[in-house]
């Protein structure tokens, strides 16, 4: 906080933020950090300190991470070049293996290490552990790209119960042994829906759906489920967010009382969007709470 701040000051923030502290302690909010909002060191610390005050004010927070960039990063080193269709990496076996040690390894544990130093109680699993993610193949011509089948969230809930933050890597397996590389805004969606949770956040490195894809400030407040299809039809949601705010809406779809996306470079994006009456990004809702 500001040093210029008074104590009087300080008090009337966290006063305020009572309201907001009341309405999320002891509810389950699921965090899906994206691979390009996590390469700023900085920024990803102050991330882990926005999760770690939530999970002291007794906020259930459950952490689903991506890492795209250095999975491309380590397929460099390795001499292996990064393939994409449609937005989707082309995983071979031995790409999937790289995505497990990358995912599950470095980057699952660099989280986890993270929120420890903050104070906080966290433990990293992946989709393979407790079958937490069950896939098939999406489609043959990308490999072990997979389609979830189905969430078996106990070992998720029993974490949540013993008083941990959990930090999940999104791969996922079938009941050959195989492992997948699964899309983390879906696995985000899908985990959030299954833990009935109040709120999703997705971190990006966008502000949230614009008007204007030109103009950052022509940002959309709210949507609903029927309002983000016309918006798809009309060309306002296009591209690349098309994908993003289906997961939205396969969140709400599946139970999640509300989905965000907004901008992960933001400093203590979260915590404004949790903790006061500003907010942040594009909150996405089902009909009835037009």
């Amino acid at each position: 906080m500001d040093k210029n701040y008074s104590n009087f000051q300080r008090a009337e923030v966290l006063t305020q933020a009572l309201p907001y502290i009341k309405n999320y302690t002891g509810k389950i909010v699921v965090v899906k950090y994206g691979g390009n909002a996590m390469l700023n060191e900085s920024l990803k610390e102050q991330v882990m300190e926005d999760i770690v005050l939530l999970w002291l004010i007794g906020v259930k927070v459950v952490l689903v991470h991506g890492g795209g960039p250095e999975i491309s990063e380590m397929m460099e080193k390795l001499g292996k070049k990064a393939e994409f269709v449609d937005g989707l990496r082309i995983t071979d076996k031995e790409t999937v293996d790289i995505v497990q040690m990358v995912l599950s390894g470095k980057v699952n544990k660099s989280l986890v290490n993270f929120l420890e130093m903050k104070g906080g109680k966290a433990m990293g699993i992946s989709g393979i552990d407790g079958k937490l993610i069950e896939a098939q193949s999406k489609d043959e011509k990308l490999g072990f790209v997979g389609e979830i089948t189905k969430i078996n969230i106990e070992p998720v809930l029993d974490l949540l119960g013993k008083g941990y933050i959990p930090v999940i890597s999104t791969v996922g397996c079938d009941n050959d042994g195989n492992a997948y590389n699964i899309n983390g805004d879906t696995a985000a969606a899908f985990i959030a829906g299954a833990l009935n949770a109040k709120r999703l956040i997705m971190m990006t490195n966008i502000a949230g759906v614009l008007k204007d894809k030109n103009d950052p400030s022509s940002i959309i407040p709210e949507i609903s489920v029927n309002k983000a299809e016309d918006l798809k039809q009309s060309g306002v949601i296009s591209g690349g967010m098309i994908p993003k705010v289906d997961c939205c809406i396969t969140a709400i779809n599946k139970g999640v009382k509300k989905v965000i996306i907004m901008d992960g470079r933001v400093p203590h994006s979260i915590l404004m969007e949790l903790l006061t009456d500003e907010g942040a990004g594009t909150l996405f809702v089902g009909d009835n709470n037009e």
